[in-house]
């Protein structure tokens, strides 16, 4: 891993489980890393379910896009974590892949999106231990 590791996260459309876990990356692990996400089909904007649910988090979300899943995307992160995109990841040595089984938020209610919004805040949390990343989440 590089000395600032970069990580990936990939879901369908690049419009919730994605964005919401990029975004928590982003506000906990500060500059200790890199954060990058991408869809294999993306959606034209981002879900606003969750962007709401991310905004009472106190994160905003509101300017990011859904981006396509490029090869060099993958190439270039040391981390690639995938939510329910299926064999649509370029695989490559000496990455490490996970994979994250969530609920897809996609026209779902804000309760739902709030469930998936606070098992992904444990996942990124755990993640950024990892990673030896971050700022501290009390």
């Amino acid at each position: 891993m590089t000395a600032l590791p970069t990580v990936l996260f990939v879901c369908v459309h690049n419009a919730g489980r994605s964005q919401m876990a990029a975004g928590y990356l982003r506000a906990l692990g500060g500059d200790a890393v890199r954060v990058l996400s991408a869809g294999s089909a993306p959606a034209d904007r981002i879900n606003p379910v969750a962007v709401a649910a991310m905004a009472e988090e106190g994160i905003d979300i509101t300017a990011e896009v859904p981006s396509i899943l490029t090869t060099e995307s993958v190439a270039e992160s040391d981390v690639v974590i995938t939510m329910g995109c299926g064999d649509a990841c370029p695989i490559f040595p000496g990455k490490r892949y996970e994979d994250w089984v969530l609920d897809d938020p996609a026209g779902g209610d804000l309760e739902l999106v709030r469930r998936v919004r606070d098992e992904i805040r444990e996942r990124v949390t755990a993640l950024i231990a990892e990673l030896g990343a971050g700022r501290s989440l009390g």
